[in-house]
């Protein structure tokens, strides 16, 4: 039986309004992919006219944000998912519209295990930012971690 997690785009969205401002859409929710994209925004371009490199490096952490929610929306009461660190490589000068794939790196039965066992897991979350050609304008790795709940 599979995860509803049909709530994550607007939970995202709601939860940083940052999603919101830039127009962040979520084309693609699954536990373990998630794919969001960036409008061609005249706003949030740099200085050749594409998309600022603030706004793709936040399009993928947006994306891999997504992904953890869905691996883990049932288990928010024990922890709290945070970045631990990420890593992003420019490829390619981008243009126009970007689109961001995101995709869990460990499954979360094992993530969780680790939490359980009273350990604070690290996982990471490849990302790929094409453009609307499909062509690779950025590659990222996120690492994320659970920090357990307090008990109170």
């Amino acid at each position: 039986m599979s995860q509803d997690v049909s709530f994550v785009a607007d939970a995202m969205k709601q939860a940083v309004p940052w999603v919101k401002t830039t127009g962040i859409d979520f084309e693609e929710v699954s536990p373990t992919r998630v794919v969001a994209s960036l409008p061609d925004d005249e706003a949030l371009r740099n200085h050749v006219g594409g998309p600022h490199a603030a706004m793709m490096f936040g399009l993928g952490e947006t994306a891999s944000g997504a992904v953890v929610m869905a691996a883990f929306a049932q288990h928010m009461g024990k922890a709290t998912p945070l970045v631990a660190r990420a890593d992003i490589a420019y490829k390619k000068l981008a243009l126009g519209a970007l689109t961001a794939e995101a995709v869990l790196g460990r499954a979360a039965e094992e993530v969780l295990a680790e939490l359980d066992s009273g350990t604070r897991p690290e996982f990471p979350v490849t990302v790929t930012i094409t453009n609307a050609e499909g062509v690779t304008t950025g590659e990222m790795v996120v690492v994320w971690t659970l920090k357990p709940a307090r008990q109170g």
